[in-house]
Protein backbone atom coordinates (compact mmCIF):
# COMPACT_ATOMS: atom_id res chain seq x y z
CA UNK A 1 0.00 0.00 0.00
CA UNK A 2 1.65 3.52 -0.79
CA UNK A 3 0.82 6.86 0.63
CA UNK A 4 0.53 10.01 -0.55
CA UNK A 5 2.76 12.85 1.10
CA UNK A 6 0.64 16.05 0.96
CA UNK A 7 2.85 19.48 1.59
CA UNK A 8 1.23 22.57 1.77
CA UNK A 9 3.28 24.85 -0.19
CA UNK A 10 1.65 27.56 -0.54
CA UNK A 11 3.38 31.25 0.42
CA UNK A 12 1.21 31.98 3.68
CA UNK A 13 2.82 27.95 4.37
CA UNK A 14 5.91 28.81 3.62
CA UNK A 15 6.53 32.21 5.70
CA UNK A 16 4.62 29.77 8.55
CA UNK A 17 7.76 27.30 8.42
CA UNK A 18 10.49 29.97 8.20
CA UNK A 19 8.93 31.53 11.53
CA UNK A 20 8.47 28.02 13.34
CA UNK A 21 12.50 27.63 12.25
CA UNK A 22 13.04 31.44 13.86
CA UNK A 23 11.19 31.53 16.69
CA UNK A 24 10.24 27.83 17.67
CA UNK A 25 13.38 27.44 20.14
CA UNK A 26 11.64 30.24 22.48
CA UNK A 27 9.57 29.84 25.56
CA UNK A 28 6.82 31.71 24.04
CA UNK A 29 5.98 31.71 20.62
CA UNK A 30 4.18 33.83 18.66
CA UNK A 31 0.82 33.13 16.67
CA UNK A 32 2.54 32.00 13.27
CA UNK A 33 -0.90 31.95 11.11
CA UNK A 34 -1.58 35.73 12.34
CA UNK A 35 2.28 37.11 11.90
CA UNK A 36 2.53 35.22 8.57
CA UNK A 37 -0.88 37.59 7.60
CA UNK A 38 0.53 40.46 8.76
CA UNK A 39 4.38 39.84 7.13
CA UNK A 40 2.73 39.37 3.54
CA UNK A 41 0.31 42.16 4.47
CA UNK A 42 2.73 44.78 5.15
CA UNK A 43 4.91 43.87 1.90
CA UNK A 44 1.41 44.02 -0.18
CA UNK A 45 1.57 40.37 -1.11
CA UNK A 46 -1.12 38.20 -2.07
CA UNK A 47 -0.81 34.67 -0.65
CA UNK A 48 -1.42 33.28 -3.88
CA UNK A 49 1.09 35.51 -5.26
CA UNK A 50 3.17 33.02 -8.12
CA UNK A 51 6.00 31.52 -7.18
CA UNK A 52 9.26 33.49 -8.95
CA UNK A 53 11.08 31.05 -10.98
CA UNK A 54 13.82 29.18 -9.64
CA UNK A 55 17.29 29.39 -10.33
CA UNK A 56 16.97 32.97 -11.54
CA UNK A 57 19.63 34.44 -12.63
CA UNK A 58 18.75 38.22 -12.85
CA UNK A 59 22.48 39.65 -13.89
CA UNK A 60 24.64 39.46 -17.02
CA UNK A 61 28.41 40.10 -17.98
CA UNK A 62 26.95 43.70 -18.42
CA UNK A 63 26.34 44.05 -14.72
CA UNK A 64 28.91 45.82 -12.32
CA UNK A 65 27.98 48.25 -9.44
CA UNK A 66 29.88 51.06 -8.55
CA UNK A 67 30.36 51.35 -4.80
CA UNK A 68 30.16 54.91 -3.06
CA UNK A 69 29.09 57.15 -0.25
CA UNK A 70 25.91 59.79 -1.03
CA UNK A 71 28.24 62.91 -0.20
CA UNK A 72 32.18 61.45 -1.93
CA UNK A 73 31.17 63.71 -4.67
CA UNK A 74 30.09 67.52 -3.63
CA UNK A 75 28.86 71.02 -5.95
CA UNK A 76 31.64 73.43 -7.00
CA UNK A 77 31.46 76.39 -4.40
CA UNK A 78 28.74 78.52 -4.02
CA UNK A 79 27.05 76.12 -5.80
CA UNK A 80 23.90 74.63 -3.77
CA UNK A 81 23.41 71.26 -5.26
CA UNK A 82 22.54 68.34 -3.31
CA UNK A 83 25.54 65.27 -3.07
CA UNK A 84 23.14 62.60 -4.39
CA UNK A 85 21.80 64.95 -7.77
CA UNK A 86 26.03 65.41 -8.17
CA UNK A 87 26.22 61.76 -8.05
CA UNK A 88 23.76 61.22 -10.88
CA UNK A 89 25.85 63.56 -12.70
CA UNK A 90 28.81 61.82 -12.19
CA UNK A 91 26.97 58.65 -13.15
CA UNK A 92 25.22 60.00 -16.41
CA UNK A 93 28.39 62.15 -17.47
CA UNK A 94 31.16 59.61 -17.00
CA UNK A 95 30.00 55.69 -16.60
CA UNK A 96 26.76 55.62 -18.85
CA UNK A 97 26.85 51.99 -20.34
CA UNK A 98 29.48 51.22 -18.28
CA UNK A 99 28.17 51.00 -14.87
CA UNK A 100 24.83 49.01 -14.63
CA UNK A 101 24.18 49.49 -10.87
CA UNK A 102 24.98 51.84 -7.99
CA UNK A 103 25.79 50.87 -4.76
CA UNK A 104 24.84 53.85 -2.07
CA UNK A 105 26.31 53.38 1.15
CA UNK A 106 24.11 54.57 3.90
CA UNK A 107 22.20 57.71 2.94
CA UNK A 108 19.99 57.90 6.06
CA UNK A 109 20.42 60.01 9.23
CA UNK A 110 22.88 59.27 11.43
CA UNK A 111 25.35 59.49 14.22
CA UNK A 112 28.15 57.67 13.81
CA UNK A 113 30.30 55.09 11.49
CA UNK A 114 29.77 57.13 8.36
CA UNK A 115 26.39 56.26 8.08
CA UNK A 116 25.98 53.15 10.07
CA UNK A 117 24.57 54.29 13.75
CA UNK A 118 20.98 54.80 11.72
CA UNK A 119 18.81 57.40 13.62
CA UNK A 120 16.51 56.82 11.28
CA UNK A 121 15.16 54.18 8.59
CA UNK A 122 12.74 55.98 6.84
CA UNK A 123 13.72 58.94 5.90
CA UNK A 124 17.37 60.09 4.00
CA UNK A 125 20.02 62.58 5.19
CA UNK A 126 18.88 65.93 4.47
CA UNK A 127 22.71 66.98 3.86
CA UNK A 128 22.31 64.55 1.08
CA UNK A 129 19.18 64.99 -0.83
CA UNK A 130 15.72 62.93 -0.16
CA UNK A 131 13.71 60.37 -1.64
CA UNK A 132 13.34 62.14 -5.23
CA UNK A 133 17.07 62.08 -5.79
CA UNK A 134 17.58 58.46 -4.53
CA UNK A 135 14.56 57.44 -6.87
CA UNK A 136 15.81 59.04 -9.59
CA UNK A 137 19.06 57.38 -9.76
CA UNK A 138 17.20 54.09 -9.41
CA UNK A 139 14.78 54.60 -12.64
CA UNK A 140 18.40 54.42 -14.27
CA UNK A 141 20.54 51.94 -12.61
CA UNK A 142 19.99 49.22 -10.40
CA UNK A 143 19.90 50.67 -7.10
CA UNK A 144 21.74 48.86 -4.18
CA UNK A 145 20.90 49.57 -0.19
CA UNK A 146 21.96 48.89 3.11
CA UNK A 147 19.17 47.26 5.44
CA UNK A 148 21.67 47.67 8.31
CA UNK A 149 19.74 45.04 9.81
CA UNK A 150 22.01 44.77 13.20
CA UNK A 151 21.45 47.57 15.21
CA UNK A 152 20.96 51.34 15.12
CA UNK A 153 22.26 54.44 16.80
CA UNK A 154 21.62 54.75 20.25
CA UNK A 155 20.58 58.44 19.18
CA UNK A 156 17.17 57.08 17.33
CA UNK A 157 13.77 57.67 18.56
CA UNK A 158 13.81 53.73 19.11
CA UNK A 159 16.42 53.94 21.56
CA UNK A 160 14.93 56.84 23.39
CA UNK A 161 11.63 54.77 23.56
CA UNK A 162 13.67 52.15 24.84
CA UNK A 163 15.30 54.44 27.67
CA UNK A 164 12.17 55.89 29.20
CA UNK A 165 10.23 52.23 28.47
CA UNK A 166 7.74 53.42 26.34
CA UNK A 167 6.46 53.70 23.02
CA UNK A 168 7.93 52.49 19.57
CA UNK A 169 11.15 50.78 20.17
CA UNK A 170 10.88 49.69 23.96
CA UNK A 171 11.16 46.21 24.08
CA UNK A 172 13.37 46.42 20.50
CA UNK A 173 16.74 45.98 22.02
CA UNK A 174 18.51 42.85 23.21
CA UNK A 175 19.83 43.41 26.96
CA UNK A 176 22.01 40.51 28.93
CA UNK A 177 23.03 40.30 32.37
CA UNK A 178 27.03 41.14 32.86
CA UNK A 179 27.03 38.24 35.29
CA UNK A 180 26.50 35.71 32.28
CA UNK A 181 29.79 33.73 30.21
CA UNK A 182 29.96 35.84 27.28
CA UNK A 183 33.56 34.91 26.45
CA UNK A 184 32.93 32.80 23.78
CA UNK A 185 30.95 35.47 21.73
CA UNK A 186 32.64 36.86 18.50
CA UNK A 187 32.59 40.31 17.46
CA UNK A 188 35.14 42.69 15.77
CA UNK A 189 35.69 45.31 17.65
CA UNK A 190 37.58 45.89 21.25
CA UNK A 191 34.91 47.89 23.23
CA UNK A 192 33.45 46.45 26.12
CA UNK A 193 30.03 44.48 24.91
CA UNK A 194 27.37 45.41 26.50
CA UNK A 195 26.69 49.13 27.62
CA UNK A 196 25.23 49.87 30.89
CA UNK A 197 22.17 52.02 30.18
CA UNK A 198 20.08 53.99 33.12
CA UNK A 199 16.35 53.69 32.10
CA UNK A 200 13.06 54.37 33.32
CA UNK A 201 12.73 50.05 34.39
CA UNK A 202 16.13 50.58 36.39
CA UNK A 203 19.60 49.60 35.03
CA UNK A 204 20.25 47.61 31.84
CA UNK A 205 22.87 46.44 30.02
CA UNK A 206 22.26 46.67 26.01
CA UNK A 207 24.41 44.47 23.75
CA UNK A 208 26.85 46.14 21.02
CA UNK A 209 28.53 44.40 18.66
CA UNK A 210 30.12 47.41 17.33
CA UNK A 211 30.52 50.35 18.94
CA UNK A 212 28.29 51.56 21.72
CA UNK A 213 26.51 54.34 19.88
CA UNK A 214 25.63 50.80 17.83
CA UNK A 215 22.91 49.20 20.38
CA UNK A 216 21.91 46.09 18.60
CA UNK A 217 17.83 44.64 18.02
CA UNK A 218 16.49 42.04 19.87
CA UNK A 219 14.92 39.80 16.93
CA UNK A 220 13.70 37.67 19.79
CA UNK A 221 10.51 39.93 19.33
CA UNK A 222 8.50 39.68 16.13
CA UNK A 223 7.96 43.25 16.24
CA UNK A 224 11.78 43.95 15.02
CA UNK A 225 11.01 41.25 12.28
CA UNK A 226 7.54 43.49 11.49
CA UNK A 227 9.34 46.81 11.49
CA UNK A 228 12.61 45.49 9.13
CA UNK A 229 9.67 43.93 7.05
CA UNK A 230 7.91 47.34 6.41
CA UNK A 231 11.38 49.13 5.94
CA UNK A 232 12.30 46.66 3.01
CA UNK A 233 9.13 47.72 1.68
CA UNK A 234 9.52 51.11 1.69
CA UNK A 235 13.00 51.00 0.07
CA UNK A 236 11.26 48.71 -2.78
CA UNK A 237 8.69 51.70 -3.04
CA UNK A 238 11.77 53.99 -3.44
CA UNK A 239 13.51 52.07 -6.29
CA UNK A 240 15.92 49.50 -4.13
CA UNK A 241 16.29 46.51 -5.91
CA UNK A 242 19.69 45.08 -4.27
CA UNK A 243 19.74 44.80 -0.59
CA UNK A 244 22.66 44.45 1.33
CA UNK A 245 21.98 43.23 4.76
CA UNK A 246 24.88 44.57 7.06
CA UNK A 247 26.49 43.15 9.55
CA UNK A 248 24.03 40.12 9.41
CA UNK A 249 26.12 37.04 10.68
CA UNK A 250 25.67 38.53 14.68
CA UNK A 251 21.55 39.52 13.93
CA UNK A 252 20.57 36.98 16.73
CA UNK A 253 21.79 36.16 20.07
CA UNK A 254 22.25 33.12 22.04
CA UNK A 255 24.09 33.44 25.53
CA UNK A 256 26.27 30.65 25.97
CA UNK A 257 26.99 30.55 22.03
CA UNK A 258 29.54 32.39 19.36
CA UNK A 259 26.36 34.32 18.60
CA UNK A 260 27.75 34.37 15.29
CA UNK A 261 25.95 32.59 12.29
CA UNK A 262 23.47 30.86 14.14
CA UNK A 263 20.64 28.97 12.78
CA UNK A 264 18.29 31.54 13.65
CA UNK A 265 19.80 34.16 11.20
CA UNK A 266 19.88 31.88 8.12
CA UNK A 267 16.29 31.16 8.32
CA UNK A 268 16.11 35.05 9.03
CA UNK A 269 18.09 35.59 5.36
CA UNK A 270 15.65 32.83 4.01
CA UNK A 271 12.28 34.86 4.98
CA UNK A 272 13.70 37.60 4.28
CA UNK A 273 14.38 36.22 0.29
CA UNK A 274 11.16 34.60 -0.03
CA UNK A 275 9.02 38.11 0.60
CA UNK A 276 11.94 40.27 -1.19
CA UNK A 277 11.89 37.86 -4.37
CA UNK A 278 7.77 37.38 -4.31
CA UNK A 279 7.51 40.93 -4.48
CA UNK A 280 9.98 41.80 -7.21
CA UNK A 281 11.49 38.46 -9.14
CA UNK A 282 14.81 40.21 -9.95
CA UNK A 283 15.12 41.92 -6.74
CA UNK A 284 18.50 40.61 -5.09
CA UNK A 285 19.64 40.04 -1.01
CA UNK A 286 23.34 40.21 -0.73
CA UNK A 287 24.98 39.33 2.40
CA UNK A 288 27.83 41.16 3.99
CA UNK A 289 29.78 38.66 6.18
CA UNK A 290 33.16 39.49 6.98
CA UNK A 291 34.22 36.24 8.15
CA UNK A 292 35.76 33.40 7.31
CA UNK A 293 35.54 32.32 3.66
CA UNK A 294 33.87 28.70 4.56
CA UNK A 295 31.32 30.52 7.15
CA UNK A 296 30.89 33.00 4.34
CA UNK A 297 29.61 30.76 1.89
CA UNK A 298 27.16 29.13 3.98
CA UNK A 299 25.13 32.55 4.04
CA UNK A 300 23.85 30.93 -0.17
CA UNK A 301 22.19 28.07 1.77
CA UNK A 302 21.13 25.96 -1.12
CA UNK A 303 19.58 28.98 -2.91
CA UNK A 304 17.47 29.74 -0.93
CA UNK A 305 18.93 32.20 1.08
CA UNK A 306 21.48 34.89 -0.05
CA UNK A 307 21.31 35.39 -3.95
CA UNK A 308 25.37 36.90 -3.41
CA UNK A 309 27.86 36.81 -1.16
CA UNK A 310 30.34 39.47 -0.81
CA UNK A 311 33.82 37.33 -1.75
CA UNK A 312 35.58 38.75 1.48
CA UNK A 313 39.17 36.43 1.20
CA UNK A 314 39.68 37.82 -2.56
CA UNK A 315 40.80 41.83 -1.47
CA UNK A 316 43.45 40.07 1.38
CA UNK A 317 44.38 37.48 -1.13
CA UNK A 318 44.80 39.54 -4.50
CA UNK A 319 46.71 42.27 -2.76
CA UNK A 320 48.81 39.58 -0.98
CA UNK A 321 49.69 37.82 -4.32
CA UNK A 322 50.75 41.22 -5.98
CA UNK A 323 53.15 42.06 -3.16
CA UNK A 324 54.72 39.07 -2.85
CA UNK A 325 54.86 38.11 -6.46
CA UNK A 326 53.37 34.49 -5.53
CA UNK A 327 49.65 33.27 -6.36
CA UNK A 328 50.22 30.47 -4.52
CA UNK A 329 47.63 31.11 -2.11
CA UNK A 330 45.48 32.48 -4.54
CA UNK A 331 45.22 29.38 -6.57
CA UNK A 332 44.46 27.30 -3.51
CA UNK A 333 41.88 29.33 -2.84
CA UNK A 334 39.84 29.64 -6.23
CA UNK A 335 40.32 25.37 -6.50
CA UNK A 336 38.37 25.69 -3.02
CA UNK A 337 35.74 27.57 -4.34
CA UNK A 338 32.20 26.05 -5.48
CA UNK A 339 31.35 27.11 -8.51
CA UNK A 340 27.74 29.05 -7.41
CA UNK A 341 24.38 27.22 -8.12
CA UNK A 342 22.48 29.48 -10.69
CA UNK A 343 19.88 32.06 -8.96
CA UNK A 344 23.48 32.83 -6.75
CA UNK A 345 26.91 34.15 -7.79
CA UNK A 346 29.87 35.74 -6.07
CA UNK A 347 29.91 39.31 -5.21
CA UNK A 348 33.28 40.54 -6.17
CA UNK A 349 35.19 43.42 -4.80
CA UNK A 350 38.65 44.30 -4.16
CA UNK A 351 38.28 47.76 -2.26
CA UNK A 352 35.52 49.12 -0.27
CA UNK A 353 34.36 51.98 2.65
CA UNK A 354 35.75 49.46 4.89
CA UNK A 355 39.66 48.53 4.95
CA UNK A 356 41.02 45.29 3.66
CA UNK A 357 39.61 42.70 5.76
CA UNK A 358 41.94 40.23 7.44
CA UNK A 359 39.23 36.95 9.38
CA UNK A 360 38.79 36.06 5.61
CA UNK A 361 42.15 34.90 5.03
CA UNK A 362 42.51 32.93 8.74
CA UNK A 363 43.28 29.45 7.72
CA UNK A 364 44.39 30.53 3.97
CA UNK A 365 47.23 32.67 4.76
CA UNK A 366 49.70 31.68 7.95
CA UNK A 367 49.98 34.57 10.95
CA UNK A 368 53.44 35.19 9.78
CA UNK A 369 52.08 35.88 5.97
CA UNK A 370 49.34 37.92 7.49
CA UNK A 371 51.85 39.82 9.58
CA UNK A 372 54.13 40.65 6.44
CA UNK A 373 50.71 41.48 4.77
CA UNK A 374 49.73 43.96 7.61
CA UNK A 375 53.53 45.33 7.90
CA UNK A 376 54.00 46.30 3.78
CA UNK A 377 50.46 47.90 4.52
CA UNK A 378 51.70 50.51 6.79
CA UNK A 379 54.98 50.67 5.08
CA UNK A 380 52.67 52.46 2.25
CA UNK A 381 50.78 54.39 4.78
CA UNK A 382 48.28 52.38 5.94
CA UNK A 383 46.81 51.67 9.45
CA UNK A 384 45.49 48.43 11.10
CA UNK A 385 42.22 48.06 12.98
CA UNK A 386 42.03 45.05 15.77
CA UNK A 387 39.57 43.21 17.54
CA UNK A 388 39.53 40.87 20.82
CA UNK A 389 40.11 37.23 21.32
CA UNK A 390 38.33 35.44 23.95
CA UNK A 391 41.90 35.47 26.22
CA UNK A 392 42.13 39.40 25.97
CA UNK A 393 44.58 38.75 22.94
CA UNK A 394 44.00 41.79 19.94
CA UNK A 395 44.74 40.24 16.56
CA UNK A 396 44.78 42.66 13.38
CA UNK A 397 41.12 43.01 11.83
CA UNK A 398 41.76 44.98 8.87
CA UNK A 399 43.92 47.38 6.81
CA UNK A 400 42.92 50.80 6.25
CA UNK A 401 44.25 52.13 2.79
CA UNK A 402 43.34 53.00 -0.43
CA UNK A 403 43.94 50.19 -2.88
CA UNK A 404 45.88 52.63 -4.96
CA UNK A 405 48.01 53.22 -2.33
CA UNK A 406 48.39 49.43 -1.36
CA UNK A 407 49.40 48.71 -4.49
CA UNK A 408 52.23 51.27 -4.92
CA UNK A 409 55.14 48.40 -4.35
CA UNK A 410 55.86 44.99 -2.94
CA UNK A 411 57.15 43.40 0.22
CA UNK A 412 60.54 44.87 -0.67
CA UNK A 413 59.29 48.18 -1.08
CA UNK A 414 57.54 51.16 -3.41
CA UNK A 415 58.33 50.99 -7.02
CA UNK A 416 57.34 52.18 -10.04
CA UNK A 417 54.98 49.67 -11.50
CA UNK A 418 51.93 50.86 -9.11
CA UNK A 419 49.65 52.02 -12.11
CA UNK A 420 50.18 48.25 -13.87
CA UNK A 421 50.05 46.55 -10.55
CA UNK A 422 46.67 48.17 -9.89
CA UNK A 423 45.21 48.16 -13.19
CA UNK A 424 46.17 44.44 -13.01
CA UNK A 425 44.25 43.75 -9.77
CA UNK A 426 41.02 45.04 -11.41
CA UNK A 427 41.43 42.76 -14.67
CA UNK A 428 41.79 39.69 -12.66
CA UNK A 429 38.83 40.98 -10.32
CA UNK A 430 36.59 41.80 -13.24
CA UNK A 431 37.33 38.69 -14.83
CA UNK A 432 36.33 36.35 -12.45
CA UNK A 433 32.89 34.52 -11.66
CA UNK A 434 30.62 37.08 -9.99
CA UNK A 435 28.97 40.45 -10.05
CA UNK A 436 31.91 42.97 -10.05
CA UNK A 437 31.80 45.90 -7.34
CA UNK A 438 34.05 48.49 -7.70
CA UNK A 439 34.44 51.08 -5.18
CA UNK A 440 34.64 54.60 -6.40
CA UNK A 441 37.87 55.54 -4.87
CA UNK A 442 39.25 52.69 -6.66
CA UNK A 443 37.81 53.78 -9.81
CA UNK A 444 39.09 57.24 -9.49
CA UNK A 445 42.51 56.20 -8.16
CA UNK A 446 42.44 57.94 -5.05
CA UNK A 447 44.82 58.48 -3.03
CA UNK A 448 45.34 58.16 1.50
CA UNK A 449 43.10 60.98 3.16
CA UNK A 450 45.13 61.16 5.88
CA UNK A 451 43.23 64.91 6.30
CA UNK A 452 40.01 63.17 6.60
CA UNK A 453 41.48 60.40 8.78
CA UNK A 454 42.93 62.81 11.50
CA UNK A 455 39.59 65.03 11.36
CA UNK A 456 37.37 61.63 12.49
CA UNK A 457 39.97 59.69 14.57
CA UNK A 458 38.80 57.13 12.19
CA UNK A 459 41.01 54.82 10.66
CA UNK A 460 38.49 53.93 7.53
CA UNK A 461 38.39 57.41 6.64
CA UNK A 462 41.62 57.08 5.17
CA UNK A 463 39.33 55.28 2.06
CA UNK A 464 36.90 57.94 2.22
CA UNK A 465 38.05 61.07 0.75
CA UNK A 466 35.39 63.40 -0.38
CA UNK A 467 36.22 64.73 -3.94
CA UNK A 468 35.12 68.63 -5.45
CA UNK A 469 33.02 67.72 -8.43
CA UNK A 470 34.87 71.10 -10.56
CA UNK A 471 38.18 69.30 -9.21
CA UNK A 472 37.34 66.06 -10.24
CA UNK A 473 36.54 66.87 -13.47
CA UNK A 474 39.76 68.80 -13.86
CA UNK A 475 42.07 65.86 -13.08
CA UNK A 476 40.29 63.60 -15.07
CA UNK A 477 40.62 65.53 -18.18
CA UNK A 478 44.08 65.54 -17.51
CA UNK A 479 45.62 63.04 -19.40
CA UNK A 480 48.74 63.13 -17.27
CA UNK A 481 47.23 62.99 -14.12
CA UNK A 482 46.96 58.94 -12.65
CA UNK A 483 43.61 59.52 -12.21
CA UNK A 484 42.40 60.31 -16.02
CA UNK A 485 44.65 56.50 -16.85
CA UNK A 486 43.12 54.65 -13.78
CA UNK A 487 39.66 55.96 -14.93
CA UNK A 488 40.24 55.21 -18.41
CA UNK A 489 41.63 52.22 -18.49
CA UNK A 490 39.18 50.69 -16.08
CA UNK A 491 36.23 52.00 -18.05
CA UNK A 492 37.94 50.29 -21.56
CA UNK A 493 37.94 47.04 -19.41
CA UNK A 494 34.25 47.33 -18.14
CA UNK A 495 33.38 47.85 -21.87
CA UNK A 496 35.19 44.56 -23.18
CA UNK A 497 34.11 42.58 -20.18
CA UNK A 498 30.73 43.70 -20.72
CA UNK A 499 30.42 42.27 -24.69
CA UNK A 500 32.14 38.74 -23.74
CA UNK A 501 29.19 35.64 -22.39
CA UNK A 502 32.05 33.75 -20.99
CA UNK A 503 32.64 36.50 -18.56
CA UNK A 504 28.40 35.88 -17.46
CA UNK A 505 28.86 35.91 -13.73
CA UNK A 506 28.06 32.10 -13.95
CA UNK A 507 29.88 31.26 -16.44
CA UNK A 508 31.82 28.13 -15.86
CA UNK A 509 35.38 29.07 -14.34
CA UNK A 510 38.62 26.42 -14.01
CA UNK A 511 41.51 27.82 -12.28
CA UNK A 512 44.80 26.77 -14.72
CA UNK A 513 48.13 26.03 -13.31
CA UNK A 514 51.11 28.12 -14.95
CA UNK A 515 53.48 28.77 -11.71
CA UNK A 516 53.17 30.97 -8.80
CA UNK A 517 54.45 33.71 -11.00
CA UNK A 518 51.79 33.87 -13.76
CA UNK A 519 48.24 33.33 -12.39
CA UNK A 520 45.35 32.23 -14.68
CA UNK A 521 41.75 30.49 -15.04
CA UNK A 522 39.51 29.59 -17.82
CA UNK A 523 36.24 31.30 -18.42
CA UNK A 524 33.39 29.71 -20.55
CA UNK A 525 29.82 30.80 -21.79
CA UNK A 526 26.96 28.89 -21.12
CA UNK A 527 26.44 27.82 -25.12
CA UNK A 528 29.80 26.96 -24.85
CA UNK A 529 30.78 28.92 -28.20
CA UNK A 530 33.03 31.37 -26.37
CA UNK A 531 36.27 30.37 -24.28
CA UNK A 532 38.61 33.33 -22.50
CA UNK A 533 41.66 32.35 -20.95
CA UNK A 534 42.35 34.97 -18.17
CA UNK A 535 46.41 35.11 -17.76
CA UNK A 536 48.33 37.75 -15.41
CA UNK A 537 52.03 38.36 -14.65
CA UNK A 538 51.71 38.88 -11.08
CA UNK A 539 55.03 39.65 -10.71
CA UNK A 540 57.67 42.62 -11.09
CA UNK A 541 59.83 40.51 -13.48
CA UNK A 542 58.93 39.25 -17.04
CA UNK A 543 57.44 35.77 -17.20
CA UNK A 544 57.53 33.81 -20.23
CA UNK A 545 54.35 31.66 -21.31
CA UNK A 546 54.49 29.16 -23.60
CA UNK A 547 50.99 29.16 -25.57
CA UNK A 548 50.76 25.58 -25.80
CA UNK A 549 50.69 25.48 -22.31
CA UNK A 550 47.18 26.58 -21.56
CA UNK A 551 45.34 23.93 -24.43
CA UNK A 552 44.36 26.38 -26.92
CA UNK A 553 41.97 24.74 -29.57
CA UNK A 554 44.45 24.73 -32.69
CA UNK A 555 41.92 24.84 -35.29
CA UNK A 556 40.76 28.28 -33.44
CA UNK A 557 41.71 32.21 -33.85
CA UNK A 558 42.89 33.55 -30.51
CA UNK A 559 42.74 36.81 -29.49
CA UNK A 560 43.46 39.40 -26.91
CA UNK A 561 40.23 41.10 -25.48
CA UNK A 562 42.78 43.23 -24.10
CA UNK A 563 44.65 44.81 -26.69
CA UNK A 564 42.62 43.17 -29.88
CA UNK A 565 45.80 41.74 -31.46
CA UNK A 566 45.36 37.84 -32.74
CA UNK A 567 47.58 35.82 -30.96
CA UNK A 568 50.94 33.74 -33.03
CA UNK A 569 51.14 30.22 -33.44
CA UNK A 570 50.85 28.18 -30.66
CA UNK A 571 54.13 27.07 -30.11
CA UNK A 572 55.57 30.51 -29.68
CA UNK A 573 56.91 31.35 -26.16
CA UNK A 574 54.90 35.00 -24.84
CA UNK A 575 57.09 37.38 -22.97
CA UNK A 576 54.25 38.70 -20.38
CA UNK A 577 55.54 42.40 -18.89
CA UNK A 578 55.50 42.87 -14.81
CA UNK A 579 51.69 42.95 -14.29
CA UNK A 580 50.19 42.19 -18.11
CA UNK A 581 46.80 40.60 -18.29
CA UNK A 582 45.70 38.71 -21.47
CA UNK A 583 42.04 37.77 -22.10
CA UNK A 584 42.88 35.53 -24.75
CA UNK A 585 39.76 34.38 -26.54
CA UNK A 586 38.26 32.34 -29.67
CA UNK A 587 36.15 35.39 -30.56
CA UNK A 588 38.00 38.50 -31.11
CA UNK A 589 34.62 40.23 -29.91
CA UNK A 590 31.18 38.86 -28.92
CA UNK A 591 28.32 41.25 -28.29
Amino acid sequence: MTHTIEVENSLTARVEHLLQSIYGGLDVQPDYTRLAGELLQVMRLDPETPEPPRHHNPWTQEDAILITYGDTFLPGEGVEEKPLRVLKHFLDEHCEGLIKGVHILPFFPYSSDDGFAVIDFSSVNESLGDWSHVYDISQKYRLMGDLVINHCSSRSLWFQNFIKSEGPGHDYFYTASPELDLSQVVRPRTSPLLKEVETAKGTEYVWCTFSHDQVDFDFTNTEVLKQFVSIVRQYMDMGVQIFRLDAVAFLWKTPGTPCINLEETHMVVRLLRLLIEHADQNAVIITETNIPNRENLSYFGNANEAHCVYNFSLPPLLVNTLITGSCHHLKLWMMSMPPAQHGTTYFNFIASHDGIGLRPVEGLLSDEETQLLAETMQNFGGRISWRALDNGVTKPYEMNISLFDALQGTVKGPDHHGLRRFICAHAIMLALEGIPGIYVHSMLGTHNDYERMEHTGQNRSINRHQWSYPLLEEVLGDSATSHHQVFSELKRLLSIRGRQRAFHPNATQFTLHLGDGIFGFWRQSADRRQSIFCISNITDEIQPLQLSDINLIVTDQWFDLVTGDALPEQDVILQLQPYQTLWISNLCDSA
